[in-house]
This record gives structure tokens, sequence and C-alpha cells, in this order.
């Protein structure tokens, strides 16, 4: 039971990459200190994602680093958000969306793999937006009286920011990887990624800067960049091709600053086109971004510290991910 716990832990920091339990426990402590239910899905949806895991006969390194079941904690937690954790319905929706999404990605492992790049949270976004469509048309699942879904106006807004404004929306933008908007959330768990590593949080941090910067410059409203839905998946990407997927390099930071400024101005585009089932991009802009960014990094040398056309991503390096909306 205690090797099981630890695994459990591991697949909640996998969401930040970290494959750490000391960063999973950050993890629950943050969301505790929000609504103690919300820890609950997290650390039973991890851990249902495991059981699945080890019963259709996953790789064991795979399990024990929590590549298999990070995704069905996400998917767990995101659904207690999306539908109110207090409902027995959601709390069998979210059971049944934890064994679909450890067998989705099984799937897209073994479809991803062809071109070695790593699932990234793919599954629980597949998931999660057939949920989000899917859920209005049954009343004992969607607890909202109408639809969420909304055309996409033009920006409107204040859109000068002040230094409180830019605090904020930098502790929001780690904190919305989990769903929630809250900057002492934000705090616990950046503290969370270095504990594991000082590089790694050093490369959040950057990505957060270069998530709100790309916002403002693009001149999204003041109200958007602070809540933090415009530059999580920017916290994600600059993780992901700085020290995960790609070694951290200043090559590969550069790069991956890119990325992140990249990311932040396709999640319009993504909220656009999702706005038939209420706007939600999820991590979509992190795993279109990631997954095309390490794709072309196979012909970048300099970048992967290999010849043209070999795989940048090793197989056996854990994968993870994160992020809602």
């Amino acid at each position: 039971m205690p090797d099981f716990f630890t695994r459990v832990l591991r697949a909640l920091g996998q969401v930040v990459f970290q494959a750490n339990p000391l960063t999973g426990g950050v993890v629950v402590v943050a969301l505790c200190a929000v609504d103690w239910r919300y820890a609950a899905y997290a650390v039973g949806g991890a851990a249902l994602g495991a059981v699945v895991a080890r019963g259709l006969g996953v790789p064991r390194d795979r399990r024990e680093a929590g590549t298999e079941s990070f995704n069905s904690a996400l998917l767990a937690l995101c659904l207690a958000v999306l539908l109110d954790p207090g409902r027995p319905a959601t709390a069998l929706l979210a059971a049944a969306g934890c064994v679909v999404v450890t067998v989705g990605t099984a799937a897209v492992v073994r479809v991803l793999t062809v071109w070695n790049l790593p699932p990234l949270t793919l599954p629980y976004c597949l998931v999660a937006g057939f949920v989000a469509v899917a859920a209005p048309a049954f009343r004992r699942v969607w607890p909202h009286g109408t639809s969420l879904a909304a055309l996409p106006g033009a920006a409107s807004g204040r859109g000068a920011l002040d230094v409180g404004d830019v605090v904020r929306a930098f502790l929001h933008n780690v904190s919305q990887i989990f769903f929630l908007e809250l900057w002492h959330v934000g705090a616990l768990l950046l503290a969370g990624v270095f504990l594991a590593s000082r590089a790694a949080g050093l490369v959040a941090c950057a990505g957060s800067l270069t998530g709100i910067g790309t916002a403002w410059v693009l001149g999204v409203p003041a109200e958007r960049i602070t809540d933090g839905t415009m530059g999580y998946n920017a916290v994600l990407v600059a993780l992901a091709l700085c020290g995960v997927f790609l070694p951290a390099t200043p090559a590969t930071l550069l790069y991956a600053l890119f990325g992140a400024a990249t990311t932040t101005a396709l999640t319009p585009a993504v909220a656009a086109l999702l706005a038939p089932s209420g706007g939600h991009v999820f991590t979509w802009p992190f795993v279109l971004t990631t997954l095309g960014f390490l794709a072309a990094a196979h012909s970048f040398p300099p970048l992967t510290g290999r010849e043209p056309g070999a795989l940048a991503v090793r197989p056996s390096r854990p994968s993870a991910a994160g992020g809602p909306r």
C-alpha cells in the first residue's frame, strides 16, 4: 500500500512533469485548501487509473512513474469542477471516465510511438471534450439549467496591467493547470515544482511570464490575463520543451519560450472552435503546440544533440501534462 500510494502521488506530480511524490503531496494539500472533494477526485482518479493500468498489463516502469494515471487524475478533477463534485452522477461518470481515459492512453501511446512522440494530456483532452459536448443532453449528468455554449465576441475591457495584475496572473497561470483561479494555490503548486527541481521551477516561471507578455502584446483584456486562462498552457509547454522531452540548454529554453508564446496565441483560436461545447479549451493548445514543436525538433540538431531525422524524444522518458478549461 505505501508503494501504491507513492505511485498515486507521482501521477499527480506528473501533471506538471514531476514524477516526485513530494510534488504530488503538495498538489493534494493545494486542492484540499480549496475543497477536500477536489483532492478526493484527483487522488481517486489517479488510483483508479493505476489499478486499471495494472489490470490491463501495462508495463511496470510506466505505472511506477505515474505516466499511466495522471490523465485519469486530471479527468476526474475536471469533471468535479465542471459538473459539481457533490452529485453521485458526477462520481459515477468520473469513475467510468477514468477507465476510458486509461484505455485511451494506451491507444494514444501506440499511435504516437510511430513518430516517437509522447501522449501528453491528449487522452484527457479527448475524453473531457466528448463529455463537454454530450453532457448537456443528459439531465442526470448536467447540473446547469442551460447550455454553456456561446460564440466568441470581440475582445473588450481594460487593457493596462498594474503590478497586482501581473502577480496574480503569474500565480493563476500555475493554479489554472488544476482548474483553480486562486493565487495561493498557484504559489503552493509552484513550490511543489521547485521541490522536485529548481531548474523546472525556473522554467515554469519563465513560461508564465512569457504567457503574460504575449497576451498583453496581443491586446488581450487584463481580466483574461489575470485569471490565468490565457497562460497556463504556456507554463506546460515551457516545461515540456526545456528539460523534459528536450535537454535543458539555452537553445531549448529559447525554443520552449517561443513555444509558450505560440500556445498563448493559439488559445483563443481553440476556444472559438470549441465554442459550441462551451469553449472549454482544456489543454488542447499545450498538446497541439508541444507535439508540433517536438516533431519539428527532430530536424534541429542544436536542440536534440542528434543528427537531423534522429529521434528527439526518448520513449522511456516519463511524459506528463495538465490543465483545464
